[in-house]
């Protein structure tokens, strides 16, 4: 999709926000933190500095950052590409207008909006984020979902982007997996039992009912952790500060999260191991299932606040 963006507008240079993650190609692999008029440093021994170079890092959720790298490199900027809901630094959703902000600034510097739905493509709503906040990016990347779980990616946008693609232009893809005939069938499946009447309301009912019950946990143990939630993706950031950007990697009190997930292990519920991954409702979850989570939580909570 990059390639696509920088082919398409005849640019090198791409912003990305601290803290997202958008697959291990080296452009992705720059240091967090960066301010937007700095250029990245590699963060992974292998990346070359002139990758480093052209790729800007913003601050999530704050598009005075942005608007600062597009005036600093002008006219040098392919596209953004931005997690709609952050999920790789934990459940961090986009503050009101952010996101219609950046397709404003994209559309009025000449650059391309990607909007990498990679968790949240067909997570959120059928149509993903684009649909759920109602922007139109200029090209969607989406993962193994439309592989049933196995591995397959995409991308797609507007036709006459698309069309710079080869066979028909002159933007080299291919891919070993294009196409595979295994992944494709168990997307279709995936998606037909995904495309029924009620669906999501039963995904949004049980997120909800997981999300009222950690409320009341935090609440009756008098703990100010803050808990993110958008649809069925959500976090229990062990800090008190708002998650609005990556600074909160720099808030949560990881050993204690630490001391949570284990706690959890051994009562039977897995969680990512890292206080930096968001969480998923699945359809296949039941009431006695969140329920019991639920339970845990709490127990899990107070011992972990013990140690």
């Amino acid at each position: 999709a990059v390639r696509l963006a920088r082919g398409a507008t005849g640019r090198d240079k791409i912003i990305k926000f601290a803290g997202s993650y958008h697959g291990h190609a080296d452009a992705f692999l720059i240091a967090a933190g960066s301010g937007a008029l700095t250029f990245g440093v590699p963060s992974s021994p292998g990346v070359p500095k002139g990758t480093a170079a052209d790729t800007l890092i913003c601050t999530f959720n704050n598009i005075n950052t942005v608007q600062e790298a597009f005036e600093a490199n002008k006219n040098q900027v392919a596209c953004i590409i931005v997690e709609p809901v952050v999920g790789n630094c934990g459940c961090i959703p986009p503050v009101d207008g952010f996101l219609q902000e950046l397709r404003d600034v994209c559309t009025r510097e000449g650059a391309l909006l990607i909007f990498d739905e990679v968790m949240t493509g067909f997570r959120l709503a059928p149509g993903g984020a684009t649909e759920l906040y109602g922007i139109t990016p200029d090209l969607v990347t989406l993962g193994k979902v439309i592989g049933g779980g196995l591995p397959v990616g995409a991308y797609g946008g507007h036709r006459d982007l698309m069309e710079q693609v080869a066979p028909v232009g002159p933007i080299y893809q291919a891919g070993t997996l294009s196409g595979n005939p295994l992944a494709m069938a168990a997307g279709i499946a995936t998606l037909q039992k995904l495309n029924k009447p009620g669906i999501y309301e039963d995904l949004e009912n049980k997120s909800a009912r997981l999300s009222k019950g950690i409320s009341g946990v935090l609440s009756e143990l008098d703990l100010k952790y803050m808990q993110t939630r958008v649809g069925s993706m959500f976090s229990l950031f062990f800090s008190e500060e708002p998650a609005i950007d990556d600074g909160i990697s720099k808030l949560c009190d990881i050993e204690a999260f630490n001391r949570y997930f284990w706690e959890m292990l051994r009562r039977g519920v897995y969680l990512a191991p890292s206080q930096f991954e968001a969480g998923f409702m699945s359809l296949a979850h039941s009431t006695e299932d969140i329920d019991r989570t639920i339970h845990v939580i709490r127990e899990s909570l107070i011992i972990a606040g013990k140690n």
